[in-house]
């Protein structure tokens, strides 16, 4: 695979996942022997879980959740999919996370399903979105705590993300 089949940016999403699937077969087990992926990727998880937590603990999940069975609206509504591309559906991958072969609920992101995101790293649009009623209730001063936080995961993600384009573009030539 070429790299610059990497981003793939305008891609169909179903084509997106066979590339993840493809860049993994190719690359994964070289990328788990890198000690800097490994390094980033055991920090990476840690911030995913930190961010987790504090959503659910800051009642974003609740209040998302009631927002999509009660009110019928949803954050993650069909074309987020779009946003993805190959790496970062790979990086899932590389944590040991399972790409759907299929949209998991019409009308949503490809990427929803009944239990909410099926993948672990999630593109920063979806890490970073918060409507303006779960600002309200969180308040500015529980709004800053949230985004200080999710920060850190999303700036892990970025670093990973690229370290991992530029680990492949060296070895490619």
């Amino acid at each position: 695979m070429a790299f610059d089949d990497l981003s793939a940016a305008s891609a169909p999403i179903h084509a997106k996942v066979r590339l993840a699937r493809e860049l993994f077969e190719t690359w994964g087990a070289r990328l788990h022997a890198d000690s800097t992926i490994r390094d980033l990727v055991a920090r990476l998880d840690r911030n995913i879980r930190a961010s987790w937590k504090t959503m659910v603990d800051s009642g974003i999940v609740s209040a998302c959740t009631d927002c999509e069975e009660k009110d019928g609206g949803s954050c993650c509504g069909a074309g987020i999919e779009n946003k993805y591309d190959p790496v970062l559906l790979a990086l899932n991958l590389l944590m040991g996370v399972g790409l759907p072969d299929e949209r998991g609920i019409d009308g949503s992101c490809f990427f929803l399903g009944s239990e909410g995101c099926t993948l672990r790293i999630r593109h920063v649009l979806c890490v970073n979105h918060l409507c303006l009623p779960v600002q309200k209730m969180l308040g500015m001063e529980g709004l800053v705590r949230v985004q200080n936080i999710i920060g850190a995961e999303m700036d892990i993600t970025f670093i990973l993300e690229e370290t991992v384009k530029k680990f492949i573009r060296g070895r490619s030539r």
